[in-house]
């Protein structure tokens, strides 16, 4: 008795365990209370950031208006960028087109300044000639020729005199090109012996003869010199006879 007297006070006594009494709440109430004590939380840590940079000086709205401002900024600029690129591609092309017609207009000064040479001398020529200061003799008075536009293409002029002498001279022309080709040297006759009655090589005149042409040969060939040979009709030996070196 004494033993169960002990025990029964130890257990209800002042010497018994503490006992707790709690009140049953459901499991998805403590999550749906975690929830919005974090859902606060973040809440209060993000108005705490936010209040703080703003009180260092940072204000995110003014920021969002100037990076708007900005890309504004650079679309306009890059728009102008294009537009200044049109505008110099455009004044290139009439540069391009300006300088091609300064070329083009270069090249006919130059011609017509050739030109002129060319018509002077004649003029000196045919002064000389009709004042009969003019050689007693069929002669080339004057031969040239030059390259023309097209590769292995030349053009030649030729001016034949009769002096002393008023009669017709009927005969023809003819052309000795000497040129290096294929690591040799060569001649080419204009026309051939076989083709010597070729009619734009034929010359019919009383004074004088002046006549211009063009002949081609290979490319590749390198063309030294050109002799013009005068042929008189019924003759076999050349009555005169002129060079023109292009080397």
């Amino acid at each position: 008795m004494p033993f169960s007297f002990r025990a029964l006070r130890h257990r209800w006594g002042i010497a018994a365990r503490r006992m707790t009494v709690r009140t049953h709440v459901a499991w998805y109430w403590r999550a749906v209370g975690l929830v919005a004590v974090l859902s606060l939380s973040l809440t209060l840590g993000l108005w705490m950031y936010d209040a703080g940079r703003r009180f260092a000086g940072f204000d995110a709205s003014a920021v969002s208006e100037e990076l708007a401002a900005l890309r504004g900024r650079v679309s306009q600029l890059e728009a102008e960028a294009r537009q200044l690129r049109a505008a110099a591609a455009s004044n290139e092309s009439r540069v391009q087109i300006e300088r091609t017609a300064q070329e083009q207009l270069a090249r006919q000064l130059k011609s017509a300044e050739a030109e002129a040479a060319r018509l002077r001398e004649d003029l000196a020529f045919f002064e000389n000639l009709a004042a009969g200061r003019a050689e007693d003799k069929l002669a080339v008075s004057r031969f040239k020729v030059e390259s023309d536009a097209l590769p292995g293409e030349y053009r030649f002029r030729v001016l034949v005199t009769q002096g002393g002498k008023d009669r017709d001279f009927n005969g023809r022309l003819q052309l000795v090109v000497s040129m290096r080709q294929g690591g040799r040297d060569t001649t080419l006759l204009i026309p051939d012996e076989r083709a010597a009655e070729t009619p734009s090589y034929r010359i019919h005149f009383r004074r004088f003869y002046s006549t211009e042409g063009t002949f081609r040969v290979d490319p590749a060939a390198v063309v030294r010199s050109v002799q013009v040979r005068v042929y008189e009709q019924g003759v076999g030996q050349p009555r005169a006879t002129q060079s023109f070196n292009l080397t």
